[in-house]
């Protein structure tokens, strides 16, 4: 008897577990793409040096706000974000590919 009593008093509160807010709409239409990461224009710092100077300049250029460093021979994982761009680099620390995810 007492379970059941505590399941009817639990039973209201389930139903509003799952409300959440509907996330805003942005006010221009512009705020959607800032951030969005572009590879192109820094595809020049392939052969580059990987350093904290070089990032910062593909980071820049790229209009990416998250910079992902891809060491030698690393796992990365596969989910996509328009706003990073990545950077892999060898064993010298030259830099072979610069994509954005």
């Amino acid at each position: 008897m007492r379970i059941l009593a505590l399941s009817v008093l639990a039973l209201p509160l389930t139903a509003c577990a799952g409300y959440s807010e509907p996330a805003p709409s942005p006010s221009d239409p512009g705020d959607a793409m800032r951030g969005s990461c572009n590879a192109e224009p820094a595809q020049a710092h392939v052969g580059q040096q990987a350093t904290e100077r070089t990032g910062a300049a593909i980071l820049a250029e790229s209009g990416a706000e998250v910079l992902r460093w891809g060491p030698p021979n690393s796992a990365w994982t596969m989910d996509y974000r328009t706003d990073r761009v990545n950077v892999r680099y060898d064993e010298a620390r030259q830099i072979t590919e610069i994509t954005c995810g």
